[in-house]
């Protein structure tokens, strides 16, 4: 009789519980958006975090809600761009295709150490023992850390110790842009080709005594460009890219050769 007692119980306690259970999920239930799962199918799935979100997953719950929009992730292709923003029954608007520039054409080769460092091979920890172990304060110190932390495999080191973007890879995340503790990358419209290969703030003697290719601020650039779009500014020329041509005369007469063309794509045949 106990045992019987004892089934019965427990078996009235199980329905019971899962009485409750039934009707706390009813009642506590969250109604996924049926549009979640169609924008994460059209994302990349690189979880890079880039757009500030945790993961893609996180990121469409963001478009959902409204905390982010669709331009804010840097991979996705254009016309999934446009397939997320019809899903959204928004207006998907064009976005202008960016590259990861290195504002330094010093590295190994050129530039002369101040010091032995024999340290973590790490531009961070480098730079905190007196800026690191370069003679350009500057300069790219070569320890890779903009390699390590690009997610698509954009960035390699080349033979002079400096990085090197695969523009057919780069997807200007601004991972290699944050990591780097010189600041010595920044995002530049693709299609604009000329670059200041060079960051130094010092004087044109001193730049040109720690690297032979560093801006020494002599202006030539600046009274060559017929647009206005270059100005040395506390010793050291800068690109204004909303008013450059890429017309390549800057280029040609800059006597350091930090000013510097790099090639386009060649076009596809229509």
């Amino acid at each position: 009789m106990n045992i019987i007692a004892a089934i019965l119980t427990v078996t009235g306690l199980g329905i019971i519980f899962g009485i409750g259970l039934a009707a706390a999920s009813k009642k506590f239930c969250v109604v996924s958006d049926p549009r979640l799962e169609k924008i994460y199918a059209r994302l990349p799935g690189a979880n890079c975090g880039a757009c500030g979100m945790p993961g893609c997953m996180g990121f469409a719950e963001g478009l959902i809600q409204g905390t982010c929009t669709v331009d804010k992730c840097a991979v996705s292709q254009e016309e999934s761009r446009k397939e997320i923003a019809s899903i959204l029954g928004k207006e998907a608007k064009a976005k202008l295709k960016k590259l990861a520039v290195l504002l330094c054409h010093g590295g190994c080769k050129r530039v002369k150490n101040k010091m032995f460092y024999s340290g973590i091979k790490d531009c961070i920890a480098a730079n905190a023992v007196l800026g690191g172990p370069k003679a350009c304060a500057y300069g790219c110190i070569g320890y890779g850390n903009c390699v390590a932390v690009c997610p698509f495999g954009a960035i390699t080191m080349g033979e002079d110790c400096l990085p090197q973007v695969d523009e057919k890879k780069c997807t200007a995340c601004g991972k290699c842009v944050a990591i780097c503790p010189k600041k010595l990358f920044i995002l530049t419209p693709a299609t604009s080709i000329v670059t200041v290969a060079c960051s130094s703030h010092d004087t044109g003697k001193d730049t040109k005594a720690a690297c032979p290719v560093g801006c020494i601020a002599c202006k030539i650039c600046e009274k060559t460009c017929k647009f206005d779009a270059i100005h040395v500014t506390n010793n050291l020329s800068v690109i204004d890219y909303a008013k450059c041509t890429s017309c390549g005369a800057c280029v040609k007469v800059c006597p350091a050769k930090t000013i510097r063309m790099r090639q386009l794509p060649p076009k596809k045949k229509s």
